[in-house]
């Protein structure tokens, strides 16, 4: 089974103001994972992890670490520069912005910051209302709300 790509299950969801994509990617370091986003199409891949998972002598083998692709086509354009993608438990989830009607988004090429062994995230956007921010905004925020809460 070297080299086989998996097709990825993908679940699509609607809010008023974003599409969520949701993909379960076990194994994976946040790393491994690239997302295109261009327009109205999402385009997911993992590279394989552990390149000598194929060595051992299985038993049973009903699913790889990695490589894993998936491709969705979106119900409305999303803005592709302001995707947020988080990824923990072995899932990605996608957090893609709406545009206003007649308009076009932007494509764009996520990679995931490495925040903590096997989690990591790229924020694009922060509040109900589309504010542009950057992961390292993102976790600065979180510090400093986790250094203002009184432990105890």
């Amino acid at each position: 089974m070297p080299g086989q790509v998996q097709s990825l299950p993908l679940r699509v969801y609607r809010t008023d103001h974003r599409i969520m994509v949701v993909a379960p990617m076990p194994g994976l370091e946040p790393t491994d994972i690239s997302i295109t986003v261009t327009g109205e199409r999402v385009t997911i891949q993992g590279r394989e992890r552990g390149p000598h998972q194929h060595d051992r002598d299985l038993v049973l083998a009903q699913w790889a670490i990695g490589p894993y692709e998936g491709h969705v086509a979106l119900p409305e354009p999303v803005e592709g520069a302001l995707t947020n993608a988080t990824y923990g438990n072995g899932v990605l989830v996608l957090a893609l912005p709406k545009v206003a009607p007649g308009q076009h988004g932007v494509a764009a090429e996520i990679r995931l910051a490495p925040i903590a062994a096997t989690r990591g995230e790229r924020v694009g956007h922060v509040s109900r209302t589309v504010r542009p921010a950057t992961t390292e905004e993102h976790v600065r925020q979180h510090r400093r709300r986790a250094v203002a809460i009184p432990h105890g």
